[in-house]
C-alpha cells in the first residue's frame, strides 16, 4: 500500500472504507476479519525492525548477554507493516468473496499481467480441486482397508504410520500428474487456447469508470493525509 509509515489517520480511513464496502457487498465483517489472522505468522519476519531501526530508545533490556532496545522508529515501522498486511489481506478476501475467479483472471489480463503468470494461477486454482479429490480417494481407500472392530485400537507404530503416509504422498503425486494430463487433454479437446472464456462480456460501463475514478481520488487523498 502507498500509505506512509505512521499515517494512522490514513490507515483508519482505508479501514473504514474497507468496512463500508464489505457491508455494501453484504459480507459479514467478522467473516473477513477472522480469515485475516492467516497473515499473522508472516508478520514475525518484521520483528527485527523493532530492534534494528535507528531512533530514540523506548524500551531497553538485556537477554543472555545481548543488549536490546526497541526504538520509536522501529515500533512505528513494525506497526505500519502489520496494519498494511491486515488491510491488504482483508481487501484480497473481499475481492475473492465478491468476484468469480474467472473474472479475476480476466481482470489480470486487462491489467497487462504476464500471460504465463495468469495461466499458472489459473491452473493452480483448477488443479487444487483435482489434488483434493485424489487425496480424498486415497484416504477413503486406506480407511476401507483398515477397518477395526468397536473398541479395538490400531496396531501400527509411529514409524509404520509414517511409512504409510509417505507411500500415500507418493501415490498422490503420481496420480495427480496423470489426472492433470487427462484434464488438460480434455480442455484442449474442448477448445482451450491458453485463456479461459466466460459468459461475462467484461466491458467497462460508465458506472465502472466513475467508480474507478472515485477510488483513485480516495487513494490520493488517503496518501496525502
Amino acid at each position: 500500500m502507498l500509505i506512509p509509515d505512521g499515517a494512522w489517520l490514513g490507515f483508519s480511513t482505508a479501514w473504514f472504507l474497507l468496512v463500508m464496502v464489505t457491508l455494501i457487498a453484504r459480507m459479514k465483517p467478522s467473516f473477513v476479519f477472522i480469515r485475516t489472522f492467516v497473515v499473522i505468522p508472516f508478520m514475525l519476519a518484521a520483528l527485527p525492525l523493532l530492534f534494528s531501526t535507528p531512533g530514540e530508545t523506548l524500551i531497553h533490556g538485556t537477554l543472555l548477554g545481548w543488549d536490546w532496545g526497541i526504538t520509536d522508529s522501529g515500533l512505528t515501522r513494525f506497526l505500519s507493516i502489520v496494519v498494511r498486511s491486515l488491510l491488504s489481506v482483508q481487501m484480497a478476501i473481499l475481492l475473492t468473496g465478491t468476484t468469480r475467479f474467472p473474472d479475476v483472471l480476466h481482470a489480470f489480463r486487462h491489467l497487462r499481467v504476464p500471460t504465463v503468470l495468469v495461466t499458472v494461477i489459473a491452473f493452480m486454482y483448477r488443479y487444487l480441486f483435482v489434488l483434493v479429490d485424489e487425496a480424498s480417494r486415497l484416504i477413503r481407500g486406506r480407511q476401507s482397508r483398515s477397518a477395526l472392530r468397536m473398541g479395538q485400537r490400531g496396531g501400527l507404530s509411529i514409524s509404520q504410520r509414517g511409512r504409510v503416509t509417505g507411500n500415500m504422498v507418493g501415490q498422490l503425486f503420481v496420480r495427480s500428474i496423470d489426472r492433470s494430463e487427462r484434464v488438460y487433454n480434455a480442455m484442449t479437446a474442448r477448445g482451450y487456447r491458453g485463456q479461459f472464456l466466460t459468459t461475462n462480456p467484461h466491458r467497462l460501463m460508465l458506472t465502472d469508470w466513475v467508480a474507478m475514478l472515485a477510488w483513485l481520488i480516495l487513494i490520493v487523498v488517503i496518501h496525502i493525509v
